[in-house]
């Protein structure tokens, strides 16, 4: 990214985040915590977020993090603390190109993601991959793909990945959903962002797995 773009992109992301602290300043701490499930720390003013094992703590003056966050991440868990309004997270799944508005960029983001998880998924061993997905947080459920993985990214807006591993025929590949409830907390635009995050998140635990070494479970 050149000069001109990362000035234009950092000034997008400070007009958006003044939306954001301007949308949250007048809400009640105590509403949005139990509306998101985040947790309210009234002693020192800040709400706790967890997000696939990291610890965020955001203050509920001026909504700044006191952690290293990507800046969008940041924009995006305001976000969340905006719109959430509370509902039980759906154990029926949707594609983002069913979130509402979803058609356009979500469906083209669904395809987008499918190719970038055959991508993580070349030449890696289902251990290695259960491996470094659990150090993420990841939960394993049954289901009727090879592996089924719930990543929770926020406490009512977790991500589910089916994934079918390589054979003699097919390439590995998987797809990424949400819960059917995902438009009570993020708009189609943020979840498209939570993808990303999410897949970067697994490179970099990749990373990790291959030069520091992480014991198979």
């Amino acid at each position: 990214m050149n000069h001109n773009a990362q000035g234009q992109n950092q000034r997008a992301y400070l007009e958006m985040l003044k939306i954001a602290q301007g949308r949250l300043k007048d809400r009640p701490a105590e509403e949005i915590a139990e509306k998101t499930g985040l947790i309210y720390r009234k002693e020192d003013g800040v709400f706790l977020a967890v997000s696939m094992n990291q610890k965020y703590e955001i203050s509920c003056s001026d909504f700044l993090c006191g952690q290293k966050i990507d800046q969008w991440f940041h924009l995006v868990l305001l976000h969340y603390m905006d719109l959430g309004d509370g509902t039980p997270v759906s154990k029926e799944l949707i594609t983002f190109g069913e979130m509402k508005d979803g058609l356009i960029r979500g469906t083209k983001y669904d395809r987008t993601m499918v190719q970038e998880i055959k991508k993580f998924l070349k030449d890696k061993e289902p251990d290695q991959v259960k491996t470094v997905w659990k150090t993420l947080g990841a939960e394993f459920v049954s289901s009727r793909a090879d592996l089924c993985a719930i990543f929770p990214f926020l406490p009512r807006f977790p991500l589910t990945v089916n994934v079918w591993f390589a054979d003699d025929e097919f390439e590995a590949t998987g797809k990424m959903l949400l819960s059917q409830t995902a438009d009570r907390y993020l708009t189609v635009e943020d979840a498209v962002i939570v993808g990303d995050i999410v897949l970067n998140r697994w490179k970099e635990a990749w990373d990790d797995y291959e030069h520091q070494g992480i014991t198979v479970f």
